[in-house]
């Protein structure tokens, strides 16, 4: 028992002494990537090339001005996705404590997927999916 009120008491009155290895960690990690920059920097090869100094573009060959507008649909589709994803994942409360609301959180449930599927009709009858202009 005198153990237990030892180790609480110790807990209480640490010194910043307890907090040199985090410091000392953190040095060498610093030294470390700092270290290996350099190094990369002086074995690394040095050929500057007209193809190497090309931004990278998923091996895509670039074209065009990349200022160019893009349609509206794409990112009305993307918050749509947003939108629905993130109702999708009010469900999992619903599953894990689904024995304890019973009936009644049954009833709210269908409510809530009632009014997904209201504003996914009206999503459709808009014709915010059409991708043909």
């Amino acid at each position: 028992m005198n153990s237990f009120f030892y180790l609480l008491d110790t807990a209480v009155t640490g010194t910043s002494s307890d907090y040199a290895p985090i410091g000392i960690q953190l040095l060498f990690a610093a030294g470390f990537v700092a270290t290996m920059i350099t190094a990369s920097n002086f074995v690394g090869p040095k050929r500057k090339t007209a193809e190497k100094l090309e931004n990278f573009a998923s091996g895509i060959e670039t074209h065009g001005n990349a200022r160019q507008p893009l349609a509206i649909k794409y990112f009305l589709v993307a918050i749509l996705f947003v939108l629905f994803d993130v109702e999708v994942i009010f469900f999992y409360p619903y599953a894990i404590n689904f024995k304890q609301l019973g009936w009644h959180g049954f009833v709210e449930v269908l409510f809530f997927v009632g009014f997904f599927l209201i504003g996914f009709v009206y999503i459709i009858k808009k014709g915010a999916l059409k991708w043909e202009d």
